[in-house]
């Protein structure tokens, strides 16, 4: 199990944060552009076998620290979520799925958007972790880089099965099995973020672009194309582009993507490196071509006649939000209840119709058919087969190599 080292971020960490502040994963308008639609929905498959489901035990014996359970005294789960990131009515006042849970279970949620960003939140509730103490949260969403983190530290609980039949059965078999949580013992995906090539047809006037190479290298291009200022996805996918695997790369493989995209920076390829305000570049025409996040692209073609996405034949990036129970959660029981809830067909159906990410609960296309046909036909929405295969992961990181990574990625955005 990893110790719990109290030492302060490095300054390659902090500007990570600090980037993620200002244009990444914490940007409310992110969320908020996605909000704004009406698009695409989703449902869950039906439940199916445990015995068939294929999930195999996890590798971690090391569980979590529980505290007594008053799930059933207390009828009350305490959800901590990113701003943005659940369904909401017209009213802005209620959450739809959340109030049908409680209406069919009798368990009140408590639900709070205060997870603004990963490394923030980390440090608001790593003091009562670290010190054995409740943290006030039943269902924590972090992803996948933090969760790994807290699953590797101890301070989070191993989840029953038997509380979760349709998680267990219905999880997407790309999101069975990360590096970081063999097994999913204690973890299931809220939602997956995939980082795709997004493209203008216009500013594009005719030039061919297939992958990250025509990006990079391109000359048609120069000045016109975005990279993200997520250190995953960006060097990632050149990682790809390479020949290399993100989920089993080395220092040096990771030295010659970043110095890949320094040559591209040198010769004033790469316009800039961005967060989510990508979107406005794109849609201007000042990309032509650039690295987006496929849930802002879902929006963007639904605006813009001009805007489309391609898959590179390499593949392409996806993390994922995970939902997670910490330790001395106090309704470990109906925590669970509400993650297997998200499982479920409808209430999948309804999230997913509202945020626009890619689903993590297989055989969903035939229920979002009867909803929006197109919706069901979007390989954003529903990766088939084809497309769930070139999905990779990116690797867990030691704390050492997460310090040195970001100081050299720092170094390339000029952060």
């Amino acid at each position: 199990m990893e110790q719990y080292e109290p030492d302060r971020l490095s300054p390659a960490q902090v500007a990570a944060m600090r980037r993620s502040f200002r244009n990444g994963r914490a940007a409310l308008t992110r969320r908020s552009l996605l909000r704004a639609s009406a698009g695409g929905a989703l449902a869950a498959g039906g439940l199916g076998s445990l015995s068939a489901c294929g999930i195999p035990a996890a590798g971690q014996s090391q569980g979590g620290v529980p505290a007594e359970d008053r799930s059933a005294k207390e009828k009350t789960v305490n959800f901590s979520n990113w701003t943005e990131y659940m369904d909401v009515d017209d009213s802005g006042k209620h959450h739809p799925t959340l109030e049908q849970f409680t209406k069919r279970t009798g368990i009140k949620v408590k639900y709070t958007e205060d997870i603004n960003d990963n490394n923030e939140f980390f440090g608001k509730i790593k003091p009562q972790l670290a010190a054995g103490q409740d943290t006030g949260r039943d269902i924590i969403v972090l992803t996948d880089w933090l969760a790994g983190r807290l699953i590797r530290l101890g301070w989070v609980q191993k989840l029953d099965p038997s509380n979760l039949p349709h998680a267990y059965a219905n999880l997407s078999a790309q999101f069975r099995s990360p590096d970081w949580d063999p097994g999913r013992a204690y973890s299931y995906v809220w939602q997956g973020i995939s980082t795709v090539i997004a493209y203008n047809k216009k500013a594009l006037d005719g030039v061919e672009v297939k992958s990250i190479s025509d990006l990079l290298d391109n000359p048609k291009l120069k000045g016109r194309v975005g990279f993200l200022s997520e250190m995953r996805d960006s060097v990632g996918m050149t990682l790809l582009d390479m020949g290399k695997d993100p989920a089993d790369f080395t220092a040096d493989d990771y030295d010659a993507a970043v110095a890949r995209l320094q040559k591209a920076v040198d010769k004033g390829q790469i316009r800039r490196f961005t967060g989510n305000d990508y979107t406005s570049d794109l849609t201007s025409g000042d990309f032509a071509a650039c690295v987006a996040w496929a849930g802002d692209v879902v929006q963007l073609k639904a605006d813009s006649p001009d805007i489309d996405f391609l898959i590179p034949d390499s593949g392409y990036m996806t993390s994922t939000d995970n939902l997670l129970i910490p330790n001395k959660a106090r309704h470990k029981t109906n925590a669970e209840r509400l993650i297997d809830f998200y499982y479920e067909p409808k209430p999948a159906a309804e999230l997913a119709a509202y945020i626009n990410y890619v689903c993590p609960v297989d055989g969903v296309k035939a229920e979002l058919a009867k909803i929006d046909e197109d919706a069901a036909n979007n390989p954003l929405i529903i990766p088939d087969k084809a497309m769930a295969a070139k999905s990779h992961a990116f690797r867990s990181l030691s704390s050492r190599e997460e310090t040195e990574f970001e100081e050299k990625f720092a170094k390339l955005t000029g952060a």
